[in-house]
C-alpha cells in the first residue's frame, strides 16, 4: 500500500512534506485530513520530535479538510511538543479548516498566524 495516497480515489487523500527551517520542522499536508489519512501526518509529527525539533510549524495552506481525527493528531503534536519546551505554530489556514478550529475552540490552544513567513519570523 503506498502510504501517501491511502483513501479512495476521490476522498481521504493526504501527502506530507517535511523540511526543515531556522531551528523549526516545518510540515505542510496538502489533501484531506481524515481518519483514513491521519497516520500520515501523525507519523512526520513524531519523528521530528523525536529528532529534537520541539517547536513545529504546520502549514496548513495546503490542507483542504480536517476532520476531528485530524485535530487530534495535531492537539496531540502540541502537547508533545510543549513537554519538550516548544509548541505547534499553525500557518495560513484555509476558512473551511479554521473553521474546524473555531467551532471546537482548538484555536484558542494553538499560535496561529496567517502565513508561513509570519509563523517562522515569530
Amino acid at each position: 500500500m503506498d502510504r501517501g495516497t491511502v483513501g479512495s480515489a476521490h476522498r481521504g487523500r493526504l501527502l506530507v512534506e517535511v523540511r526543515k527551517a531556522d531551528g523549526s520542522a516545518v510540515v505542510t499536508p496538502a489533501g484531506e485530513l481524515d481518519h483514513h489519512t491521519a497516520d500520515l501526518l501523525r507519523e512526520p509529527l513524531e519523528s521530528c520530535l523525536a529528532e529534537g525539533y520541539s517547536r513545529l510549524v504546520v502549514d496548513c495552506s495546503r490542507l483542504e479538510f480536517c476532520d476531528s481525527t485530524g485535530l487530534n493528531v495535531l492537539l496531540g503534536a502540541r502537547l508533545k511538543a510543549e513537554a519538550a519546551g516548544g509548541g505547534v505554530h499553525l500557518a495560513g489556514m484555509l476558512p473551511v479548516v479554521a473553521r474546524v478550529f473555531e467551532i471546537t475552540g482548538a484555536e484558542a490552544v494553538f499560535t496561529v498566524h496567517e502565513t508561513l513567513e509570519a509563523a517562522l519570523d515569530s
